[in-house]
């Protein structure tokens, strides 16, 4: 007798990868459901009136080079389901204690000719990584497999394999080039002396110059209600506001794909796995967390650098000797007197996020996992000393300790941004060597918990349901 299924598959979280899984599902004739324990979709792909009525926040990632740049995401028509990306003059800035500022632009040259001695270093360690992005962007945003582009993976992966500061410091001579790698490295989350460190940095810093630093017009959520449209479009049904505490909870299907880390697939499906696969999935090492504050503004950031003006990002944290010391804390369990923070002012290129001549901004920076300490003083000290008057600005703030983004996002596991340590052990084989299979049949992981990692890039998503339509249809 033929066993009767509600759907082909369902997806367990609507994060942009569980959103991926079940389009690629739906894309091969399969029915989908999707359940969402929030009531707007998109996990941390989302916006909200954090601080003030008519001000639009980002509830956790707020620029998307991983997005525009996914191959997968690019094969969407994307666009005619309304999202809009806003690309801002430069990718991002770095202002430096003399007042002037580093800015990566879709140009290497114009890069390449503010950093003085170092322009010619920079050129001879970006150009061939660009030039040849369009083939290796797949080969580096997937699983463990043999690269398409073997030559070209190779060389990337000579460099990326090295501590982000040793490379850093091995191939320029100046403060400025060596602080700009060192914030792009420091999206890693990782020490920047820690081997495959220095891979975030070259991916962020190619992508800035192969297509940019966007943000998406009107929030976050705009890319999000893109994906879910589409997917709606093929036939998928979306169940918001549906907590799933139990696998037992979801209707019958030949496939279960979780968005979720290896802490709240335990929860949920601890009794279907074999006691040697729920013991890797314990031992799985969460990164550190992050310490977020959104504000509204009166006016814009008073940057003493006006290069600042131009981009949506901007590295606040000094020379790379200062971003080091305030990531190498963070990962000991302390506490930077001087946090290298990441920030966001996308008002600046899209009015629609705040009232007229109001502006928001969305800042975070790293702290131990779960931690409760107040950074706020530290990260407002940090943005003053490159933007003077900066607190008289402020109309208001919303804080959200590690503790608050894991409320707004189980996946936020103690403030994890990225799902997961990307230390080497972590990189390429997570959470364990199975990748996206678990130890039960039909159950599958595909969120940033597996290849290719952190980011929003749908890839892991896109992977896993390829892994199942493989395995099971």
């Amino acid at each position: 007798m033929v066993e009767s299924y509600a759907y082909d598959s369902v997806i367990v979280g609507s994060g942009p990868n569980g959103l991926a899984a079940a389009i690629t599902m739906a894309q091969n004739g399969r029915s989908v459901a999707v359940f969402e324990a929030e009531e707007n979709i998109g996990g941390s792909v989302r916006s909200a009136d954090l601080t003030l009525p008519g001000f639009v926040h980002d509830i956790c990632s707020a620029v998307y080079p991983l997005a525009i740049g996914s191959p997968f995401f690019r094969s969407l028509p994307l666009a005619q389901h309304g999202l809009e990306w806003v690309q801002p003059p430069a990718a991002l800035a770095h202002p430096l204690d003399d007042g002037t500022a580093v800015t990566l632009e879709r140009s290497i040259a114009e890069t390449a000719s503010a950093l003085g001695s170092d322009r010619d270093a920079y050129r001879k360690l970006m150009s061939p990584l660009i030039a040849n992005w369009d083939g290796l962007d797949a080969d580096l945003l997937g699983p463990p497999r043999l690269p398409r582009h073997p030559w070209n993976f190779t060389r990337f992966g000579l460099l990326a394999i090295q501590p982000a500061r040793r490379l850093a410091e091995s191939r320029f001579r100046g403060a400025r080039a060596r602080a700009l790698f060192a914030g792009l490295a420091a999206h890693s989350m990782l020490p920047l002396e820690k081997w495959g460190s220095a891979a975030f940095g070259l991916v962020l810093g190619i992508t800035g110059h192969a297509v940019g630093w966007p943000i998406a017009k009107g929030g976050a959520q705009s890319l999000a209600n893109a994906l879910a449209s589409y997917l709606r479009s093929l036939g998928g049904e979306i169940f918001p506001n549906e907590r799933v505490g139990s696998l037992d909870q979801l209707p019958s299907s030949r496939v279960i794909l979780c968005d979720l880390t290896p802490c709240q697939l335990l929860k949920i499906a601890g009794a279907r796995l074999s006691p040697r696969y729920r013991g890797k999935l314990a031992r799985y090492r969460y990164g550190m967390g992050a310490f977020k504050i959104d504000y509204a503004l009166s006016a814009p950031v008073p940057w003493k650098a006006q290069e600042c003006t131009r981009a949506a990002t901007v590295h606040v944290g000094g020379e790379l000797r200062e971003i080091a010391a305030s990531e190498l804390a963070a990962w000991r369990g302390e506490h930077a007197e001087k946090p290298f923070a990441l920030v966001v002012q996308p008002s600046l290129f899209d009015p629609s996020r705040a009232p007229a001549n109001q502006h928001t901004l969305w800042v975070y920076c790293h702290v131990p996992n779960r931690s409760a300490f107040d950074m706020t003083d530290r990260i407002e000290a940090q943005i003053e000393r490159f933007a003077p008057g900066f607190r008289e600005t402020i109309i208001a703030r919303r804080i959200a300790a590690p503790a608050e983004l894991e409320r707004r996002n189980a996946n936020l596991v103690g403030g994890d941004i990225n799902g997961g340590a990307a230390n080497l052990a972590q990189l390429f084989l997570r959470p364990t060597c199975r990748l996206y299979s678990t130890s039960h049949k039909g159950l599958y992981l595909c969120s940033a918990s597996t290849p290719p990692g952190g980011g929003v890039h749908g890839m892991c998503g896109y992977f896993a349901a390829r892994r199942a339509l493989r395995d099971l249809f």
